[in-house]
């Protein structure tokens, strides 16, 4: 017991009374010894690069493969180049559709506002998701292409003309759509590329228009359409917080 008293009055004596102002002291100093920890661990653009892979749905990609597979087994048995055209166009069309729910997954669940306040960009965010999408995009569409000329002698030019024009037209109205000053969802964005679809199968599948236009003139409307996408890509990625900032005040 006079142990226990002992103790008491040692811990009555000893009573410790915060100071705030040496608390507050305390808070700032690990805050910045915090900060100065985290600076060095700071990705690089390549993790960075490789945490955007990891969050990109892989099906899109998957769902795009089995298209391209599906156009190829398709290709032989076609009878006659109407039907050619028909399918291929259709498939340029669904081949760029498939990457929409993922260039607009921000708006969808309304994340961007996160993104803008994280290290990287809004800009950098999304020319990372472009660049992984494109190089997955090139090698798959390459693979088709060279499968197609060398297996099934379908030409290059019927590939560039069926193929490429209406997959790139179709890739420059949804960037030109993600970056209107007007918050489009990717539902519209689904339904403009179905009607460039119909635009183009109104084109091919009728034999005067069709005639009409030379294979100089389709290269030519074919790099109008690069050129176009490019353009939009760029504006995209330099002006989209621009209109992300307007789309949210509006």
């Amino acid at each position: 017991m006079h142990l226990e008293k002992k103790l008491k009055d040692y811990k009555t004596s000893m009573k410790i009374v915060p100071k705030e102002q040496n608390i507050k002291e305390t808070v700032r100093k690990s805050i910045e010894v915090y900060c100065s920890v985290e600076e060095d661990r700071l990705l690089t653009y390549h993790e960075f690069l490789w945490a955007q892979l990891r969050l990109i749905r892989k099906r899109w990609w998957l769902f795009q493969l089995v298209l391209l597979l599906v156009l190829w087994s398709a290709l032989p048995s076609l009878q006659g180049e109407l039907h050619t055209q028909r399918l291929m166009g259709v498939a340029a069309s669904l081949f760029i559709i498939l990457i929409i729910p993922e260039f607009w997954k921000s708006q969808t669940y309304q994340s961007m506002e996160i993104e803008a306040a994280s290290y990287y960009s809004l800009r950098q965010i999304y020319s990372a998701r472009m660049l992984l999408f494109g190089i997955v995009d090139i090698v798959l569409i390459s693979v088709f292409c060279w499968l197609s000329f060398f297996m099934l002698n379908v030409t290059l030019l019927q590939i560039l003309i069926q193929f490429i024009l209406p997959m790139t037209v179709t890739a420059g109205i949804c960037f030109g759509m993600l970056c209107s000053k007007h918050p489009f969802n990717e539902a519209v964005a689904i339904m403009m590329c179905i009607g460039w679809s119909s635009v183009w199968l109104f084109i091919v599948l009728n034999e005067r228009i069709y005639a009409a236009i030379a294979y100089p003139v389709w290269i030519i409307f074919l790099g109008i359409a690069l050129l176009f996408t490019v353009f939009i890509i760029y504006r995209t990625l330099y002006c989209y917080n621009d209109y992300w900032e307007e789309n949210l005040w509006s």
